[in-house]
């Protein structure tokens, strides 16, 4: 009777989480920035970096676990410097890491490695892209440029699902990686993508959140999209390159249970099919938590 008491507890005491674990994106430089590294366990989808979903995560009532969605980089501040990496976003023991920044503008150098790495810069001579993390994004894409002052082309940041574009000569620069998506809310958004950068010969686009490349006379980068850890634009120069996006933190977990979050938390829950989901979009501290009851 003993022991069957126990297996009862232990039954009724925990449950499944599934969760998709964004970080934020990359800042803009010469190349494009990377998307933030990106984790999930949701059962038929994918991971970032190209893994299969994640183990099962058993929840335990009563229990505090951390979470915090990472901040997008800022664009590059001067034209000799990079693109800062976006920071990481947290559950529990589930740890994204942001993405990496875009090569700086003026000089010919590398993308920053992050969660997917930033893109090189189109300046002679070229960089290449910044590594990505193991099962959460890919590389950036590499800058090619044939002298100082002409046929120049960034490099894309790279995105969660896919490596960033290289520059190509009289072509374009490259375009940001794409992402991945998931249908975790009910449906399928894609998000963690690379952003686009400046070419000589054609600006390049991002895509599942990342920004857009600055258009040379006509219009600066863009920014990555908010709560997709999408990188952000680079650009001919610092004062047109731009931040990635904020990640995200989503949670989907039995209907028949509460999710309480502490103060400094930002999220919304919705219900459907036996289960809630519960958005986290903003934490105001790194030890912000969420228990459930």
């Amino acid at each position: 009777m003993i022991l069957a008491a126990k297996a009862c507890q232990t039954t009724i005491n925990e449950f499944n989480i599934e969760y998709v674990v964004i970080a934020g994106g990359g800042g803009g430089g010469g190349g494009g920035g990377g998307g933030g590294g990106y984790r999930a366990n949701v059962g038929g989808e994918n991971s970032g970096g190209g893994a299969s979903a994640e183990a099962t995560f058993l929840g335990a009532l009563s229990t505090a676990y951390t979470v915090t969605v990472g901040a997008g980089g800022a664009g590059a501040a001067n034209d000799t410097s990079y693109g800062s990496n976006g920071s990481n976003s947290v559950f529990a023991t589930i740890t994204s890491t942001g993405g990496g920044g875009g090569a700086q503008t003026q000089v010919g150098t590398n993308g920053q490695a992050g969660g997917s790495g930033g893109g090189g810069s189109w300046f002679h001579p070229a960089g290449t892209g910044g590594a990505g993390t193991t099962n959460q994004g890919y590389a950036g894409g590499n800058g090619t440029s044939v002298n100082i002052s002409t046929n120049r082309q960034g490099g894309g940041g790279g995105g969660a699902g896919a490596v960033g574009g290289n520059g190509v000569p009289s072509v374009g620069a490259g375009a940001g990686g794409a992402g991945v998506s998931s249908s975790i809310t009910g449906s399928s958004v894609g998000r963690g993508g690379g952003a686009g950068t400046y070419g000589d010969n054609g600006s390049s686009t991002g895509t599942d959140g990342g920004g857009n490349g600055q258009v040379a006379g006509v219009s600066p980068a863009t920014a990555g999209a908010t709560n997709t850890g999408g990188g952000g634009g680079g650009a001919i120069s610092s004062a047109n390159v731009a931040a990635g996006g904020s990640g995200v933190v989503i949670l989907k977990y039995p209907d028949s249970l509460t999710a309480t979050f502490s103060g400094g938390v930002t999220q919304s829950t919705t219900s459907s099919g036996g289960f809630k989901v519960s958005t986290i979009t903003a934490t105001s501290t790194t030890s912000e938590t969420v228990s459930f009851s």
